[in-house]
């Protein structure tokens, strides 16, 4: 077994017992500095947000990070058949059940609804930074309640005038779906989301998936009618539907809000600062380069190594204020790139996927670090005849709004690559 681990010491090569065993049967163990780690802060609007489990709403402040804006656009999808015969509409609600509330406290905050004019598909890919073109129909704007609890769910009733209603229903003919013509998906393209920026930034959150399968729902626009005879009826449209809606987050990140002695100074200019950045909402993040590990591949002498270990370790940075152990993200994830640009989750997430004990990426709230193991992520780079894997790696995480600091480079206490293994 031959075991490397990073450090600055000068590298030193030890041979023990080399009196009392033959040449081949050694086993030696060297420690080296050839396996750096180097972090960089990266943004990058190529990351999909087509077909999100969670959509935000709203605004977030960061000092480090600035201001965070995030929007969603949805199709809204029918319930059921049309009745077919004429109803007289009585009212409009919008329900939404907003999984969790973050800031905004103390200042009104405006819900604004408007159409949008391109059909979306849910087998298309759609990103953050993408122009939402508008037919020019909105809803007025409407005021969220100002009560809103941010420590459990908050399951919300919007009145909306009976105008929308009549818009959604002018064409009766027009609610109906098909694989073979145009439909209602093509009538009524879908809904565009914001809330207005306020004094007092607030962010939401609403699940576009269906709850269960048992029909019922949580985030739909309801129109409440009756008929010729009186008869009182209603008719859905769903956001968090059963036959899913195509559907798309937007985020918009603005660095220069925030404070001038916080604030990120090196994004995807390649300097080797003491920290790097991970943020919520597909922002900034972290990427990692193991130069160490594409030496090895080329290197003829070590073709037939079984990889034992090999752990990546990020210290975190805390500032006992806006960052601490209980502000950061619980776990944390990597992902690796190939030459097209195409990005993957490691392998090591999915060899134990109920729990992910393996792989861990949790922070370790007394050793202030992060570890992730990768052995099955290094076995399919060295495997990797074709040469299409990058040997770096991004940390992110999958869901959530908490960003975090990482210790880097000229750090006292920078990234750490250890790898071990045998060699046959």
């Amino acid at each position: 077994m031959m075991v490397f681990f990073v450090s600055s010491c000068a590298e030193i090569e030890t041979k023990i017992g080399n009196k009392l065993l033959p040449e081949s049967d050694f086993v030696n163990i060297k420690s080296i500095d050839t396996l750096s780690a180097f972090s960089y802060t990266f943004y990058d609007e190529s990351t999909r947000t087509d077909n999100p489990s969670v959509s935000y709403l709203g605004q977030i402040y960061d000092p480090y990070f600035g201001t965070s804006t995030a929007e969603f656009v949805s199709q809204i999808r029918l319930i059921g058949k049309w009745p077919g015969q004429t109803f007289t509409i009585d009212s409009v609600r919008l329900n939404l059940r907003l999984l969790t509330v973050t800031g905004g406290s103390d200042a009104a905050h405006t819900l604004r609804i408007s159409e949008i004019a391109d059909q979306i598909y849910p087998d298309s890919a759609y990103y953050p930074n993408k122009h939402v073109s508008l037919t020019g129909y909105a809803l007025p704007d409407i005021q969220l309640p100002s009560n809103l609890r941010t420590d459990t769910l908050n399951d919300v009733v919007l009145k909306l005038p009976i105008e929308f209603g009549n818009y959604l229903t002018r064409d009766t003919a027009q609610l109906f779906y098909s694989n073979t013509k145009p439909d209602f998906r093509s009538f009524f393209k879908g809904l565009y989301f914001q809330i207005l920026p306020s004094s007092d930034a607030q962010l939401v959150s609403i699940s576009l998936l269906p709850s269960s399968t048992l029909g019922t729902y949580y985030n739909y626009v309801v129109l409440y009618m009756h008929d010729d005879t009186g008869t009182a009826t209603s008719f859905f449209f769903i956001l968090d539907a059963q036959n899913k809606n195509a559907a798309y987050n937007r985020y918009i990140h603005d660095y220069n809000t925030a404070s001038p002695d916080k604030k990120i100074k090196h994004i995807n200019d390649g300097y080797k600062d003491t920290l790097s950045y991970l943020q919520s909402l597909t922002g900034v993040y972290t990427r990692v380069i193991l130069p160490g590990l594409e030496k090895i591949k080329n290197d003829s002498s070590f073709d037939k190594i079984s990889v034992n270990k090999a752990r990546l370790i990020i210290p975190v940075y805390f500032d006992g204020n806006q960052f601490k152990p209980s502000t950061v993200p619980p776990q944390l994830i990597l992902r690796y790139r190939t030459k097209s640009g195409t990005k993957y989750i490691v392998p090591d997430w999915n060899i134990e996927p109920t729990y992910h004990t393996f792989f861990n990426g949790k922070i370790d709230s007394v050793a202030n670090v992060y570890s992730f193991n990768i052995p099955a992520f290094v076995r399919a780079y060295f495997k990797d005849a074709a040469d299409t894997i990058e040997p770096e790696l991004e940390i992110f995480q999958g869901t959530g709004i908490k960003n975090v600091i990482l210790k880097a480079n000229k750090s006292k206490t920078p990234v750490k690559f250890e790898f071990s293994y045998t060699k046959f």
